[in-house]
């Protein structure tokens, strides 16, 4: 009895480790979901049962399971709740294939687009806004004062996702990398290749049974991609083809950001593997509910009741 133990304990594990949220899939941090069926059996009597049995996901294509139901979260979601976007790269890209996706989920887009807006400006729409994506461009367009406002951001524990791409794409990525995680990018790598889910811990691939990663077992990785700098405060996410870091996550002290070095991802060749599926887990896993809570949740998944008004005297 006592060799059963460790396997007891590991399962206890695996099963508090992923959280049973009513705005998540019951798939939630599984790469390959299972799905139940249910068929009825004539015994031999003549008598029916009804009996269940369990069996992979059908697949897409590219190998994912299909279907919105194996998306880390539940569709709509985080109705109300809005993702800023600083969008400097724009060459016959606008944003508008994640925005789709996004919507899925309930999540609105406000965007500006080639510039940063006045630092209080920024301030002000962030208030509004549940995360903040950053896609770099060439050129340096965020001033220490905008990194100031975005730490604040980062620091009360709203989510940032920081994308930059091949050199020189990263000139934004790498301030704000810097300034909030203690890292940059650097390189210029041909990807172009889907990638599957790593293999007991090297070699290219996904980050496996992680909420990111949930209904995914293969993602395009971008055409060509910077590299992320290790660093003992990442946690790495996506390898790519060439066995180089492309994107990694921060999670500690109630605080959440995404450090990825392939925004190509974001608009070429989207209908690719595991793209669509990648961008609302982001989003979703950003929105940190784990530490927000009912706040940032469609009011009919939130775990605590709707106060009642008080009867009228």
């Amino acid at each position: 009895m006592r060799a059963l133990r460790p396997l007891f304990c590991c399962i206890a594990f695996v099963l508090s480790s992923t959280p049973a949220l009513a705005q998540y899939n019951q798939v939630a941090g599984e790469n390959a979901p299972m799905e139940s069926v249910r068929r009825v059996v004539t015994r031999n009597d003549g008598s029916q049962e009804v009996r269940e049995s369990v069996r992979p996901a059908a697949r897409d294509g590219f190998g994912n399971a299909k279907g919105n139901q194996n998306d880390l979260a539940v569709d709509g979601a985080f109705e109300g709740q809005t993702v800023a976007v600083l969008q400097f790269y724009t060459q016959g890209f606008d944003f508008s294939l994640a925005k789709a996706a996004l919507k899925e989920k309930g999540f609105s887009v406000y965007r500006w687009s080639n510039s940063a807006p006045d630092p209080k400006e920024l301030r002000k729409a962030l208030q509004k806004a549940s995360q903040l994506w950053i896609i770099s461009d060439e050129t340096q367009h965020l001033t220490p004062e905008h990194v100031k406002v975005i730490k604040e951001f980062f620091d009360a524990g709203h989510g940032v996702y920081i994308w930059g791409d091949n050199a020189p794409y990263y000139a934004d990525a790498n301030v704000v990398g810097q300034a909030l995680l203690g890292t940059g990018m650097e390189g210029n790598l041909i990807g172009d290749q889907t990638v599957g889910l790593r293999k007991d811990g090297e070699g290219p691939g996904l980050l496996r049974r992680h909420l990111l990663t949930t209904g995914l077992e293969y993602l395009y990785e971008g055409i060509t991609i910077a590299t992320i700098q290790p660093s003992p405060r990442l946690t790495p996410l996506l390898h790519g083809s060439a066995g180089n870091l492309v994107a990694a996550f921060y999670d500690n002290g109630g605080k959440r950001a995404i450090f990825d070095g392939g925004f190509t991802r974001l608009y070429n060749k989207w209908d690719t593997a595991g793209t669509a599926r990648y961008v609302k887990n982001a989003a979703a896993w950003l929105t940190n509910v784990e530490r927000f809570g009912d706040a940032v949740v469609r009011a009919d998944l939130r775990n605590t009741p709707a106060q009642k008004p008080a009867p009228k005297q």
